[in-house]
């Protein structure tokens, strides 16, 4: 019996605007967009916490919607605006939720903190006023392992309280 051999598959390049660069991003179609944006553009606050989406550790904004780039295949960032957390601020300034994380109390080790905050800055730029079961709802695609989320609420309420000094 003679087996056939399977094609191997070859790298690409996926050209996408990740924190308002340009970006070529070189590597197999179905490589997971977490990997590649974490190694080949360093950005090492997209976290990994579950690997199947359930936890919000790698939240990224895609085209203006927030999605788990541990389930991305790089291949369909090609075009695409990303945001990473370490897009959020501008330049030195901290946006006001993570003004707010830090000010209350919001991080604990770190895993959630990105995707948290990724998730409040959604909220805030699409319902500048939020009310306390909706900051849930926003929020419930991200799970932390070391609090019982007061602190990470109170954050958020914080930083909405203050939405007029958004930026």
């Amino acid at each position: 019996m003679r087996r056939e051999s399977m094609p191997v598959p070859e790298k690409v390049a996926v050209r996408c605007r990740v924190n308002g660069r340009d970006a070529t991003l070189r590597d197999f179609p179905m490589s997971r967009l977490l990997d590649v944006l974490r190694e080949q553009l360093n950005l090492t606050g997209i976290k990994e916490g579950c690997g199947e989406g359930e936890c919000g550790a790698c939240s990224i904004e895609m085209d203006g919607k927030l999605v788990n780039s541990c389930l991305v295949p790089v291949l369909q960032a090609e075009g695409a605006a990303i945001r990473t957390i370490e897009g959020v601020a501008s330049g030195e300034q901290l946006h006001c939720v993570q003004q707010a994380f830090t000010a209350n109390g919001g991080a604990q080790c770190g895993i959630c903190t990105p995707g948290m905050i990724l998730a409040a800055v959604d909220l805030l730029e699409h319902n500048p006023r939020p009310t306390e079961g909706e900051i849930r709802v926003a929020l419930a695609g991200n799970l932390c392992r070391c609090t019982g989320y007061t602190k990470i609420f109170e954050s958020v309420l914080r930083a909405f309280s203050g939405a007029g000094a958004r930026e």
